[in-house]
């Protein structure tokens, strides 16, 4: 349960603040429409305290500034918003939560986390780089 909830704010790691495109979907541009931030990331999470495993790296796709787990058995709720600002939510079933924000740039960023598990709770830092 600790390694899902680690595994949960890895993700969160990716994540952002969500801030809706301004394109009409009818417009050929809206088809095109990209973050700067879009694509495969590479997140390594840090427990700075708490019972959860001392790192672990997890992979996330963020695509037009939505934040997507890759993997399963994730529930995650993120976003990046247009200036990189970073915001997410994870669950893993049960009672095991985290949340976590931070900034990306063009190919890095970072931020801290914190979660709730069955060994109790967590809090670390995150560092995402773009693959």
């Amino acid at each position: 349960m600790t390694r899902n909830i680690l595994r949960a704010c890895v993700l969160i790691a990716g994540c952002g603040a969500f801030m809706p495109g301004t394109a009409d979907a009818r417009s050929p541009s809206a088809a095109v429409a990209r973050s700067p931030y879009d694509g495969s990331w590479s997140v390594m999470f840090y427990t700075r305290s708490g019972a959860c495993d001392a790192a672990y790296r997890s992979g996330v796709m963020i695509q037009n500034n939505v934040i997507y787990p890759q993997g399963s058995g994730i529930n995650l709720n993120g976003r990046v918003s247009s200036n990189g600002a970073v915001s997410a939510t994870v669950s893993s079933g049960g009672s095991a939560y985290a949340s976590g924000s931070g900034r990306l740039a063009r190919s890095s960023g970072g931020g801290v986390w914190r979660g709730q598990g069955s060994s109790g709770s967590c809090a670390g830092t995150w560092a995402a780089q773009r693959r």
